[in-house]
């Protein structure tokens, strides 16, 4: 057995602080979204008489019901169209051997590079002559377009690190190369599969700026945009904003436990491809 030394003392008191340092901002913002608005101690001083009432009152005063909603809608819709359309566009470039395979790689490349924020007039345009300001389907086919080029570069590197055999296989016994790609290959892209789709939904969800933009004017919003409701001009409620805050970190915050063990497998399997 190994010895307990002073090098492992440290790298555990090393591990106990960046834990603490990663818990201490959790810990304020629970700590005041139990706290009752008359209690004026400090942040860190635990709540003496914790309270729910402040998240009853985020949600019936917020709106969060209907940005939750709206913001589940957009984030699913999303993101199942951007993993479907990477996978598919991934493959060929990851297998073919052609001069147009590296091409379209570093076309996807530059779809990384170049800032949305070039393209925010542009596209605040079309989505106005397509009827689709105040929808969420503006929003749905923005994310779409926008999470394409990064999500294919995550399934490009992964692709190409796994065997051919399988699919080699499939292809002799007479599959086509999209029956080979769905029932052999697709099933080995799990662990990139849910990284790509908790990123991408981490991504979609806290947006704030493009919710905005094409929701102005109409009674839709998403979470982030409710929550900047929360903030008046003069007067800040804290203890619901961080009710609030809780709230909206509750969905996403699910979605990343029970997915964690696929999302540890994707980053140290086919990031290093």
């Amino acid at each position: 057995m190994n010895r307990y030394r002073w090098r492992t003392f440290a790298l555990e008191m090393v591990m106990i602080a960046a834990a603490v340092v990663v818990a201490f901002p959790v810990y304020v913002l629970v700590n005041l979204a139990i706290r009752p608005p008359s209690d004026n101690s400090s942040p860190i001083r635990p709540t003496v008489r914790p309270t729910l009432d402040n998240f009853t009152q985020a949600w019936q005063e917020g709106g969060l019901g209907g940005a939750l909603v709206n913001s589940v809608l957009v984030t699913a819709g999303s993101v199942l169209i951007v993993l479907a359309v990477s996978s598919l566009a991934a493959y060929p470039i990851a297998r073919a051997t052609a001069r147009w395979s590296r091409g379209m790689f570093l076309l996807i490349m530059l779809g990384l590079i170049l800032p949305f924020q070039l393209a925010a007039l542009p596209l605040y345009q079309t989505m106005r002559d397509l009827g689709l300001l105040g929808t969420v389907w503006a929003l749905i086919l923005f994310y779409s377009g926008l999470q394409v080029p990064f999500t294919t570069f995550l399934y490009i590197g992964f692709i190409r690190a796994l065997p051919r055999d399988f699919e080699d296989a499939a292809l002799i016994d007479g599959c086509r190369p999209l029956e080979a790609f769905r029932y052999i290959v697709f099933p080995m892209l799990k662990p990139i599969t849910v990284t790509a789709l908790v990123l991408n939904a981490i991504a979609v969800w806290n947006d704030f700026f493009t919710p905005l933009l094409y929701l102005s004017g109409s009674d839709q919003q998403t979470v982030p945009v409710a929550l900047a409701g929360f903030v008046g001009q003069f007067v800040s409620d804290w203890n619901l904003i961080f009710a609030a805050l809780v709230i909206s970190i509750v969905p996403i915050l699910a979605v990343y436990f029970a997915l964690q063990r696929s999302i540890i497998n994707g980053f140290a399997g086919g990031l290093k491809g």
